[in-house]
């Protein structure tokens, strides 16, 4: 049997050795009373979750730079960019106003419009026959005005 069924019934999220791994820790806290012959009381402590970085960012006023990921260079971003159109790879919880608002603050230069697509993920083989999968993400292709322009070394 490779699986075996949980037992939920006092709150612990695991209690076979199957699921330890995924068991919390800190979900359950004994409590001491002020006499210590007295029976303890058990106090369920819920788990924090972090905020996001993008509530942070935004409320300090500057775009985290980690949200543009590189500039993407391809033969179709080159001729794009004729046309004062430049792509870049983005963070892949970003989106058009956080992008817009991170090129404001890293290149100083307001974008006119901001498209954002998906990039797939390859199912690839690796050197043993087992499947990997490869890439994936988001990029935005950001307009600038006539006469804008951004260097990209």
């Amino acid at each position: 049997m490779l699986f075996r069924k949980k037992d939920n019934s006092s709150g612990a999220k695991a209690k076979t050795s199957l699921f330890a791994r995924k068991a919390v820790a800190d979900t359950v806290h004994v409590k001491d009373d002020i006499h210590d012959d007295a029976p303890k009381k058990v106090v369920a402590v819920e788990k924090k979750q972090p905020e996001k970085k993008i509530k942070q960012t935004i409320a300090s006023g500057k775009v985290n730079a980690d949200i543009l990921t590189r500039p993407r260079i391809t033969e179709k971003a080159t001729s794009v960019s004729q046309n004062n159109v430049y792509v870049f790879d983005v963070a892949s919880y970003a989106n058009k106003s956080l992008i817009a608002s991170a090129i404001k603050d890293v290149y100083g230069i307001t974008p006119v419009h901001v498209r954002v697509t998906k990039i797939a993920t390859k199912v690839k083989l690796s050197r043993r026959g087992k499947a990997a999968t490869v890439g994936g993400g988001k990029k935005a292709y950001v307009t600038l005005k006539k006469g804008d322009t951004i260097e990209i070394v």
